[in-house]
């Protein structure tokens, strides 16, 4: 980094241009988003053309918007030219549409028939995030033949270790890998050494459900079919982790009670941050008003045992932390798709036996706490632990049922996270707590 900046900063402009061809375009990238602007600018410039798209490409939306707007509309449309299609889509779909226009209009006619078609698909589907450059051969073709058509258009696309065959129809028939091809007699006719046990996705399958098939599967590569079954598109095992990294942070912030949101931690402003954040805060806030008017309503109850107050914040905890345990390994397996609904008699029977030695165990220590360093009566004591016991049974049931039920009606399970289920579990808890204590106190 200090010797790219050095050279940068000292003009020595063609040292800097020869020196930069041999590092990887992923880590001069890196060392492009730690620089400043203008640096960042001059030294996109320098770069050779071959590599300015493939190092574009590994760059930040917010990185690669400034750089296309900070170029003339002719040079911008170059490098639009020369990234993967559906690359050039993400980064045209986060830009105002006037600028889209303009880089569209000096564009090829190849680009904007390639980034309209992918343009078509909703969002967070297969169709929107495959690339249509993929190296397709007809099944009649020889094997030497086919060879010739890789090298013809294999350099313009993602990927050739796997060639997709097709019919006269574009009908999907079968896969081949390279290295039959480079195994196989050259006479030898590709319907004849072709994979014909074809696994593929539709353009609207779900982006989450595409990163399933790559895990089930274990491929690096997938094509994409219509209703009619014919090869529109392929999509990579990059383009999976990119999924399945947006979809973690997706359910992170969701579990955590935020609205989601694609920016980074860093770049994303205070009041960004804040109109994230209040929306969740401010329904927690008044749906926790409950709890609140529970214990108003048994000031009578309290007033006579004003020592049961000091454990409400224990069992509101406990109820709250044993409810958001079992939430946490429901909405994990809802995700990566261990759990159906049909299973939810299973998973709530498991959920009560373990919430029952929970209970037991947290019971247990409870009281003997109470007793010896508390210092209260065994009634007391009874009626606290009996609480915590009942508080965590009632919790596990509630996190485990409330992630499933959501993903049932088609809400995404991770909503009902640890924030949502303990306002509800710590609501419950108290209402047991004081219904069991003026019954056992007699108040």
């Amino acid at each position: 980094m200090e010797e790219i900046l050095e050279l940068l900063n000292t003009g020595q402009y063609l040292k800097l241009r020869q020196q930069i061809t041999g590092y990887n375009v992923a880590d001069i990238a890196a060392y492009m988003e730690k620089m400043e602007q203008d640096e960042l600018l001059k030294l996109f410039r320098i770069l050779p053309k071959s590599m300015a798209a493939d190092v574009f490409s590994y760059l930040e939306i917010e990185t690669e918007q400034y750089v296309i707007t900070s170029m003339s509309e002719k040079d911008a449309a170059g490098i639009i030219d020369h990234l993967m299609a559906d690359d050039a889509t993400d980064l045209l779909e986060e830009m105002p549409a006037n600028v889209v226009k303009r880089l569209l209009a000096h564009a090829s006619a190849e680009t904007r028939r390639d980034i309209n078609h992918l343009l078509r698909y909703p969002e967070d589907s297969a169709g929107s995030i495959m690339t249509v450059e993929y190296v397709d051969l007809k099944e009649t073709l020889s094997v030497e033949q086919a060879i010739a058509r890789i090298r013809k258009v294999g350099v313009d696309s993602e990927t050739i270790n796997i060639c997709y065959v097709l019919d006269q129809q574009r009908t999907l028939v079968g896969t081949v890998a390279l290295r039959y091809l480079l195994l196989s007699a050259p006479d030898a006719v590709i319907g004849d050494i072709m994979n014909e046990n074809i696994i593929s996705l539709h353009t609207m399958m779900d982006q989450e459900e595409v990163a399933r098939q790559f895990k089930k599967y274990d491929f690096t590569s997938m094509p994409v079919v219509d209703n009619e079954d014919r090869l529109v598109g392929i999509i990579t095992v990059d383009d999976v982790v990119d999924i399945l990294e947006e979809e973690t942070t997706e359910d992170i912030e969701k579990m955590a009670a935020i609205v989601p949101s694609d920016k980074p931690y860093m770049k994303t402003g205070v009041i960004e941050s804040w109109k994230k954040r209040i929306p969740w805060l401010m329904l927690l806030m008044i749906s926790a008003a409950f709890t609140g008017k529970i214990i108003s309503s048994f000031e009578d109850a309290l007033s006579k045992y004003v020592v049961l107050t000091a454990f409400i914040p224990m069992l509101m905890d406990t109820g709250g932390n044993a409810g958001g345990q079992a939430s946490a390994v429901i909405i994990r397996g809802l995700s990566l798709d261990e759990i159906q609904f049909g299973d939810w008699f299973k998973v709530v029977w498991k959920e009560i036996r373990t919430a029952v030695l929970c209970g037991l165990t947290l019971a247990g220590c409870n009281i003997v706490k109470m007793l010896v360093f508390d210092r209260v009566s065994i009634r007391v004591a009874l009626v606290v632990s009996v609480t915590l016991f009942l508080a965590v049974i009632v919790a596990k049931v509630v996190g485990s049922t409330l992630p499933m039920i959501a993903k049932k009606i088609g809400m995404d399970p991770a909503v009902m996270a640890s924030p949502f289920i303990t306002t509800i579990v710590d609501a419950i808890s108290l209402l047991i707590y004081f219904r069991i204590a003026t019954i056992a106190l007699g108040i």
